[in-house]
């Protein structure tokens, strides 16, 4: 997504300084001028890879800068705890209370998607809900018993019975709707 965004900003910008980076700016603050709504998820860390000052003395100050784009939303994601074939009986089914599972798998990319979507409810509905996440490609068997045929699935079960399912990377008030019908 940044390279994109920088490609664009690139070709806005004009030509004598096409070709000069910085990369101490966010990717995206050339929209923040044109008032488009600035995206803070990413940012570009620059650091110094290769240091030639010791192996060339011809050229002592050249150094190689490399940049990276990095995340700050992963430092904010909640880790929902996991569940397979040795604890889906007392965790899931045996729980008090209703419990929210989510099916997914980890070369899924909307399972990816709705992973931050999951901690922010787990968070809100905390000692009301419990969230738990399925490995479908570890526990394939639970998967298979509850008619799992795409993934994200998630699934509310309420004294051990599943009551509701939500197949796909749907919007958070979608989920909210149907966990408070069991609350």
């Amino acid at each position: 997504m940044a390279s994109v965004t920088e490609s664009i900003a690139a070709l806005s910008l004009p030509t004598t300084s096409r070709f000069r980076t910085s990369f101490s700016r966010p990717a995206v603050s050339s929209y923040s001028r044109r008032g488009l709504p600035e995206f803070k998820g990413l940012k570009i860390q620059s650091y110094s890879l290769i240091s030639f000052a010791s192996t060339n003395s011809r050229y002592p100050r050249v150094s190689k800068h490399s940049g990276r784009v990095v995340c700050e939303a992963q430092e904010t994601a909640i880790d929902i705890p996991a569940v397979n074939d040795e604890t889906w009986q007392s965790l899931v089914l045996n729980a008090d209370g209703p419990v929210l599972v989510e099916f997914w798998a980890p070369w899924c990319g909307p399972c990816r998607m709705i992973d931050p979507v999951i901690g922010e409810l787990a968070q809100q509905y905390a000692g009301k809900l419990k969230c738990f996440k399925l490995n479908t490609d570890d526990s394939p068997s639970i998967a298979s018993q509850y008619g799992t045929r795409s993934i994200p699935t998630l699934m509310i079960f309420l004294n051990g019975e599943k009551k509701d399912a939500v197949i796909g990377a749907v919007p958070k008030t979608t989920l909210s709707a149907s966990i408070e019908r069991f609350l």
